[in-house]
């Protein structure tokens, strides 16, 4: 038998090492993009000062602590505070006039990250008097990352870009008044945790929670191959009410999606769509 290639046994590795990952911490990478996985489990290598695959193996498997280190690494945590203002907009416009029409509103943002998307829609519930009969479900598979949301303080060096795009997502107060200024850091209003509930959830293995009005799931897909997209919008689909929103990533679609006839467009371009069907 001829020798593999160096790909081809790359290939091996990284099945094994994903494998691995599912059966010993439940953590199922199987399904998600070959080429970004494969980026982000060498960047992990060398940030681990090690050669191959299989010594990453090795090492996840017996050290909790590189676990980890490798989660954040691997899983997308690339956010801030009114990312994509335009979203904003839409939904001010075109979903807070239908939730005004529901005495409690359930909200579940899937893949929370660390937490700033969850503060910005609480903002902009809080500014359309909607706030107070609403409960947002924060949710990521990494713990480390909740924490962090929980605790809800940032860079304040990042506060004037984050005044910015508040404003242009039509923000109608002054921004400085959500949060304290304390030495480098900039600590958000406690006010704006009350109605939050942070916990771990993992879109590829758990299953739905609870049923919700509106669920946020924006740029979490396009990471994920066609299989589990297809399994995550499943659960997307059995978690929204009849009426419910779904919100999208601009590079996110439900067109050849096993429910693309089961909503209908609030705003094609923000890819906010809203369940229609029983």
């Amino acid at each position: 038998m001829f020798p593999l290639r160096p790909n081809e046994l790359e290939d091996i590795e990284i099945q094994l090492l994903l494998e691995g990952l599912y059966c010993y911490y439940g953590f199922d990478f199987r399904n998600y993009a070959m080429a970004s996985l494969k980026r982000r489990i060498w960047n992990v290598i060398r940030a681990e000062n090690l050669t191959t695959v299989s010594s990453l193996q090795d090492r996840l498997l017996h050290d909790k602590n590189c676990l980890e280190r490798f989660l954040l690494n691997l899983t997308v945590n690339v956010t801030a505070m009114f990312r994509d203002p335009s979203f904003y907009i839409a939904f001010r416009k075109k979903a807070i006039p239908l939730l005004r029409t529901y005495p409690f509103i359930r909200i579940w943002h899937a893949g929370c990250s660390t937490g700033e998307e969850v503060y910005s829609m609480a903002i902009m519930l809080l500014e359309e008097g909607l706030y107070h009969r609403c409960r947002i479900y924060a949710t990521d598979m990494n713990e480390v990352v909740v924490h962090k949301a929980k605790v809800g303080i940032y860079p304040l060096r990042l506060m004037q870009e984050y005044t910015q795009l508040y404003q242009q997502a039509g923000g109608q107060q002054a921004f400085s008044q959500y949060y304290t200024a304390a030495y480098d850091g900039a600590m958000l209003s406690p006010s704006l945790k009350e109605n939050i509930v942070f916990s771990a959830h993992n879109l590829v293995t758990d299953s739905s929670f609870n049923e919700f009005n509106v669920i946020l799931c924006r740029n979490v897909l396009i990471y994920f191959n066609k299989k589990l997209q297809d399994q995550v919008h499943e659960l997307l689909y059995n978690s929204l009410r009849r009426f419910g929103i779904l919100a999208l990533g601009r590079h996110e679609s439900l067109l050849g999606t096993i429910h693309q006839s089961d909503y209908e467009a609030l705003d094609a371009q923000e890819r906010l769509f809203r369940r229609v069907t029983l």
